[in-house]
């Protein structure tokens, strides 16, 4: 594997493990609010992306790659309000969208097809995380002021369950 994508690669690992750490601040907001689906919520996508860093970390290793890791910044841990947390959550999955788009390009520009096929399944699912938050957000902007509708969302997101 070329350097410069090993480089990114890692540098992916460290980013989807940030994302891990974010919605684990997340989920520790919703829990200090009382908003314990939101947690719950928060705390299952702190496992995917936990696992979306794992699931590159297999691959550099199968491509003969060493895996280095980096400081994680520290996340913030308060917001004005559940939407603002979900904004956010949004935000920050379009940010990685663009992020892996950046990967495939680099390994398009490196003709590295077995990067780039690997990487495919990262595009689709950040279609999927991009949707999943874009939808809560949408929900949340509609009831805003709602309180009896907020628990009703906070107990609609509770049913989540890790895949």
């Amino acid at each position: 594997m070329n350097n410069e994508m090993l480089r990114a690669l890692n540098q992916q690992v460290n980013n989807e493990l940030y994302s891990a750490y974010l919605y684990l601040s997340m989920a520790s907001y919703f829990e200090s609010t009382g908003l314990r689906g939101c947690a719950n919520w928060m705390e299952i996508q702190a496992g995917e992306e936990r696992d979306h860093a794992m699931k590159i970390y297999r691959y550099i290793h199968e491509r003969r790659g060493v895996v280095t890791f980096a400081g994680i910044d520290a996340p913030k841990s308060v917001w004005k309000s559940p939407l603002a947390v979900f904004e956010e959550a949004f935000a920050h999955e379009q940010k990685v969208t663009k992020m892996i788009h950046d990967l495939v390009e680099l390994a398009t520009k490196h003709r590295d097809h077995a990067t780039f096929s690997f990487l495919q399944w990262f595009v689709d699912e950040q279609v999927e995380e991009e949707a999943n938050a874009d939808e809560i957000v949408q929900k949340l902007q509609m009831v805003s002021g709602d309180s009896a509708a907020l628990f009703a969302i906070d107990a609609y997101l509770g049913v989540r369950k890790a895949e």
